[in-house]
């Protein structure tokens, strides 16, 4: 997210992008992430967590360079939004794998730091390293998660096996459709309904008249209405 951030004046200029398609190119990843994060948690939990960890990373990669040789507005929207389903279902996973990994104590609470500092510091380091990248090229802002991705997939993954199991079900296993549908129907309602209260609120503030002059304080105090009993009788 932060490096794309910096990269979107050259998207728009190199693919003349208007700017609600350019808008899509953010809002479609965080809609995938944001509508999928708990279909991705309950999935980690019944298929087991280093085969949804691994599936969804080479999606993730996959998609990621598509977004890299995107020639159009449409190809690099779709590629945001499954990039951004593929995170949905990998971040839940990832931190299973963690906190499985270690025992509870020491070791996990130094595993969860490092995972949260990671976490924290990725939005100012993206900001740095996208501009840098984009300097070069806008898409070397998608071409680096690949090369992170298959970085990660290379690294011996023996050692977690045992960590990354299904977790046995003790009833019956079965998808939350209802919940699920209801979640991304939330997350395709909740930004379109905040722009059309944007538009709204501007076309309302372009209909309003402009404010006439207004009297100074002092001047006001003295021109009001008088009040009931004014001015004040003299008593005899």
């Amino acid at each position: 997210m932060a490096m794309l951030n910096v990269a979107l004046p050259s998207i728009r200029a190199d693919l003349g992008m208007s700017t609600g398609e350019l808008q899509w190119v953010m809002s479609a990843y965080v809609v995938g992430y944001g509508g999928f994060m708990l279909l991705g948690g309950r999935a980690a939990d019944l298929f087991g967590r280093r085969r949804m960890f691994l599936f969804w990373l080479t999606v993730f990669l996959l998609f990621s360079g598509l977004g890299g040789f995107a020639d159009d507005g449409p190809t690099l929207i779709v590629a945001r939004f499954v990039t951004g389903v593929a995170a949905a279902f990998m971040t839940p996973a990832g931190l299973s794998i963690v906190t499985t990994s270690f025992e509870e104590g020491p070791q996990r609470d130094k595993a969860l730091l490092v995972y949260s500092g990671t976490a924290a510091g990725g939005f100012s380091v993206g900001l740095v390293v996208g501009g840098l990248l984009t300097s070069a090229d806008w898409r070397w802002v998608f071409y680096a998660p690949v090369v992170l991705s298959f970085l990660v997939l290379a690294a011996p993954r023996s050692s977690a096996r045992s960590a990354c199991a299904a977790v046995p079900a003790t009833g019956r296993r079965r998808h939350d459709a209802e919940g699920r549908l209801l979640l991304r129907h939330r997350a395709r309602v909740l930004p379109v309904h905040q722009r059309h209260r944007v538009r709204d609120h501007d076309h309302r503030r372009q209909e309003e008249p402009p404010p006439g002059p207004r009297a100074p304080p002092r001047l006001r105090s003295s021109t009001a209405a008088p009040s009931a009993g004014w001015p004040p009788t003299r008593r005899p």
